[in-house]
């Protein structure tokens, strides 16, 4: 599948402005992929969104509906999939900056959108979170080799490259790993009842 990032106007102020001040702890977003099921329009997408939230940022992606042309080659069909998602964001852009708004204001992080038809898949308004970390000399030296090797045009690209691929590859794992902190989390909650 293939995936775009597109930036898009709507980012503005929040509980995180230019200044970098952000509050201690979001609440929680557990309900946020049955919030958006309800709050999006019944036509925009083919099935339920996929909703993706972390500490920063939730992400719907919907799929919109296939389409029935027929086309020359791959690259025709690839352009036309990529010019009706442009249209879907177009035609939407007011009302998805609304609820952005609302959820912004409801689970305090911002709000990013995609949209996916047949093997194409672009995401606009995303955030990008600058993460700090120390890395020790292996470590730099393999993304020195990714930027060497073109693959990457920095170190803080070819991190974030690293960490998709990991992201790619892991995917069983790393479910499995937030479903067991999802219950450590829930277990905590109940706790004893000390009073």
């Amino acid at each position: 599948m293939r995936t775009h990032f597109k930036m898009e106007g709507h980012m503005g102020h929040g509980w995180k402005g230019r200044g970098g001040r952000q509050q201690a702890e979001a609440p929680p977003a557990d309900d946020a992929a049955g919030w958006f099921s309800g709050r999006l329009p019944d036509d925009w997408f083919t099935e339920a969104p996929d909703v993706v939230v972390d500490r920063d940022e939730i992400l719907i992606v919907g799929t919109l509906p296939s389409l029935t042309e027929e086309f020359v080659d791959d690259a025709a069909r690839a352009a036309a999939e990529s010019g009706r998602i442009s249209r879907f964001r177009e035609q939407t852009r007011d009302t998805r900056i609304e609820i952005a708004r609302q959820a912004e204001h409801r689970y305090q992080r911002k709000v990013a959108w995609g949209a996916r038809i047949g093997d194409t898949e672009e995401l606009f308004t995303t955030l990008s979170v600058p993460v700090m970390t120390r890395l020790r000399q292996p470590e730099r030296k393999v993304l020195d080799t990714l930027v060497e090797a073109g693959v990457a045009r920095s170190r803080s690209e070819a991190l974030a490259w690293s960490v998709r691929l990991v992201g790619q590859h892991a995917d069983t794992w790393l479910a499995e790993l937030r479903e067991a902190m999802t219950k450590v989390n829930d277990l905590r909650a109940q706790g004893p009842d000390v009073s």
